[in-house]
């Protein structure tokens, strides 16, 4: 009896023995799949997405891959418009299963370390876009039957949705701090607006410095938010001259002495314009106490850049290299949306960013 014993250990052990480590298995089952429809496999380089390997889906849905990777990494898995993303290293054999119809594109993966963390994210957030999706559909519904009240419906049931998603937004950040050694939690800190978490983005990058060795993504993310500690609140504003409106050139050294917002904008950005009416609301409250504005343009067309100024009534000091995001103060104040602004106070010091509507007025009025 013994000796039988024995033997089925060794036939058991043999049996895992036999994986292969050298490679990671993807495989699943998508409900609704197209049979015979083509699912790809990309590989996430830094901000590059690369095509790896295709399949098509069986009669049952059913897709397998097989890759290799230098060390723990990020995947895609896509069919048509629907994307899943997989986190992945050698030996690994993962199982994701979804619904192609799912507006929220939710799914599950599991069979791996990192699947499974990363399975526990998407559970928080799925919760949290179901309750979303409740009130979003509670809306339509009220307005489909009183279109006249759709403001009114709006200003009820807005609090709502906003409370779930910053419980959202808290869930996701909690998630990222507990998981600084699993590339789950640099996932769920990317899943953040970076103007509204900068801080935490910055804090985050710090503690995981190390953790991930060769993985571009998370170098690129190290590299940028080390780049970004230069414009945090607290520090000297990066001086820059640059072409102004009238041809010649504006200095931010030739501000010194006054409050200044640098205001990051362009004519083709419609949350830009939209904000413009509350910066003029500002500039007309404050110009006369030591208060002034330098707008900074991405705009590559000139006659576009100009019309707008106009038409919104901009009447400050303004700048701009013609580049888009490629303009070297943009690249020196880590501008990657916009708008984005800096409050620098007269001895040149950032004492606030990013500060929008009535933000923007009270903190002038407190500091004024």
């Amino acid at each position: 009896m013994r000796k039988i014993a024995y033997l089925l250990v060794i036939i058991v052990f043999a049996f895992t023995s036999c994986k292969d480590k050298s490679k990671f298995v993807i495989s699943g089952a998508f409900k609704n799949a197209t049979p015979k429809s083509k699912v790809y496999l990309y590989g996430l380089d830094a901000n590059r997405v690369e095509p790896l390997d295709s399949t098509v889906f069986s009669e049952k849905g059913e897709f397998k891959f097989t890759h290799s990777t230098p060390g723990v990494d990020f995947f895609r898995v896509s069919t048509g418009n629907n994307e899943y993303m997989v986190i992945a290293e050698n030996g690994d054999d993962i199982k994701l299963i979804a619904d192609l119809t799912d507006k929220n594109l939710g799914y599950s993966v599991s069979g791996a370390k990192e699947a499974d963390k990363l399975q526990e994210l998407n559970a928080t957030k799925n919760a949290f876009l179901a309750r979303m999706g409740k009130i979003q559909a509670e809306f339509d519904e009220a307005v489909a039957k009183q279109p006249d009240h759709r403001d009114a419906i709006m200003s009820q049931m807005a609090p709502r949705y906003n409370q779930e998603m910053l419980g959202l937004n808290d869930a996701v950040l909690k998630f990222a701090k507990e998981n600084t050694q699993s590339l789950s939690g640099f996932y769920a800190i990317n899943m953040l607006n970076p103007q509204e978490h900068e801080q935490d983005m910055v804090d985050y990058a710090d503690k995981i410095k190390g953790n991930f060795p060769g993985n571009a993504a998370v170098a690129d993310f190290i590299k940028k938010m080390s780049a970004l500690k230069t414009v945090q609140v607290g520090q000297t504003a990066p001086d820059f001259t640059i072409p102004g409106l009238d041809g010649g050139q504006v200095s931010l050294s030739e501000f010194k002495g006054k409050y200044l917002l640098i205001d990051f904008w362009a004519s083709w950005c419609m949350p830009c314009r939209q904000e413009n009416p509350n910066v003029v609301k500002a500039y007309r409250a404050f110009k006369d106490k030591n208060f002034t504005i330098l707008g900074i343009s991405l705009d590559k067309d000139a006659n576009a850049w100009r019309k707008a100024i106009a038409d919104d009534g901009l009447t400050w000091n303004h700048g701009g290299e013609l580049k888009d995001f490629d303009s070297d103060v943009a690249r020196k104040y880590q501008i990657e949306a916009i708008p984005s602004s800096f409050l620098i106070d007269p001895q040149g010091k950032i004492i606030a960013k990013n500060l929008r509507g009535a933000e923007l007025e009270a903190f002038l009025s407190k500091t004024l």
